[in-house]
């Protein structure tokens, strides 16, 4: 007999039905099984996650939501980025049990097992669906790229390597330090 995890192609009604503790995403209709995320990686996410809650919250402009959470985009591709934003405006793409559309912002926290993933594929991803804002931040190399969509493709907006400020785009005014996002 096949699991539904054995199938080479797999839709989120599939996906639905595993039930064995694992995270899993899905990339083109094919399951990827994502790892659990490193100490390093959930202490970034943490402290990036209540940087841009705390402004988000403040100016009430929308939610945010971090890991494991489903943004559903279609039936064949289905992700948990670590970070994500949706404005006041979009809230309608979010159902009971997952993001079922298109969020405004994404943050992936690049590890080295997921680099490519994240750097082209799921970048590939995000920008075919439209997501305006896509952060990948590097926590070995202290670094956080920030890309904005303009005319179909991802320009870099704002880096920052080791020190320094990012922004963003989509929220207007959001500036963070490095340091309070590394250390």
């Amino acid at each position: 007999m096949t699991s539904i995890t054995d199938r080479k192609k797999i839709t989120y009604a599939d996906y639905l039905k595993i039930d064995d503790n694992n995270r899993y995403e899905i990339f083109n209709g094919e399951l990827c099984m994502v790892p659990a995320p490193s100490t390093n990686h959930q202490s970034v996410s943490r402290n990036l996650e209540f940087l841009i809650w705390n402004f988000v919250k403040q100016k009430g402009l929308g939610e945010v939501f971090y890991a494991p959470i489903d943004v559903v985009f279609d039936d064949e591709e289905v992700f948990q980025p670590d970070i994500v934003f949706i404005k006041s405006e979009n809230q309608s793409i979010i159902g009971k049990n997952a993001i079922q559309g298109v969020p405004d912002l994404i943050v992936e926290i690049v590890s080295p097992s997921s680099a490519f993933y994240d750097t082209v594929e799921k970048k590939d991803i995000y920008r075919k669906y439209g997501v305006k804002e896509y952060w990948l931040v590097f926590p070995d190399e202290k670094v956080i790229e920030i890309f904005t969509l303009e005319k179909g493709g991802y320009i870099e907006f704002c880096k920052s390597k080791k020190k320094g400020t990012v922004k963003s785009n989509v929220l207007e005014g959001l500036e963070i330090d490095s340091k309070d996002v590394f250390e």
